[in-house]
């Protein structure tokens, strides 16, 4: 499917071509609200709503190039709009849910050291490492130079290389006894 063909055809009204360029950027839509958002519910609410604002200011995408990181973009804000929403309410269902989840060792660990950076960063380490997003992408969703993403990216990098280095200070043995 050629994107920008379809996204010239959606602006000129066809919702046939809008629900095609939908349906393929749907799994990156869901691993982008995925990144901020816990639960599935909230993540299929953020996308719902980005579809429909998408739909309704697709005539204000200026280059259908930029098809792909302007709705990551939306989805990105309509997720922090639900987070501003409902941010000191936690559901008993989803406590339940934290306390009988069993994941693996190294999603738990890997989910403290992120949640010790900025949120920001967190996000922009979710968004490049594990969901596989460039930095040219990253760069047209958070509105910034490239260099900009290069830049934070690696302070991102070099305080979660901190953050290891305090913690495997505390579990190395000398002569049988922890540091």
């Amino acid at each position: 499917m050629d994107i920008e063909k379809e996204v010239k055809k959606a602006r000129r009204g066809s919702n046939s071509s809008f629900e095609k360029l939908i349906m393929a950027h749907k799994l990156l839509m869901y691993r982008v609200a995925k990144t901020i958002l816990v639960n599935d519910e909230d993540c299929a609410d953020a996308i719902q709503e980005a579809i429909l604002k998408a739909y309704q200011k697709m005539n204000t995408l200026k280059e259908p190039a930029y098809f792909k990181s302007w709705l990551c973009r939306i989805v990105l804000n309509e997720c922090y709009q639900l987070l501003r929403q409902k941010k000191n309410v936690v559901h008993m269902e989803e406590w339940l849910e934290l306390e009988t989840q069993d994941h693996g060792f190294e999603t738990v660990e890997m989910e403290q050291m992120l949640s010790i950076l900025p949120k920001e960063q967190s996000h922009l380490l979710k968004l490049f490492h594990i969901e596989g997003m460039s930095i040219i992408e990253l760069a047209h969703i958070y509105e910034v130079p490239e260099n900009t993403i290069k830049t934070r990216l690696r302070r991102a990098r070099e305080k979660m290389r901190e953050y290891w280095d305090i913690k495997e200070e505390g579990s190395v043995w000398k002569n049988g006894k922890s540091k």
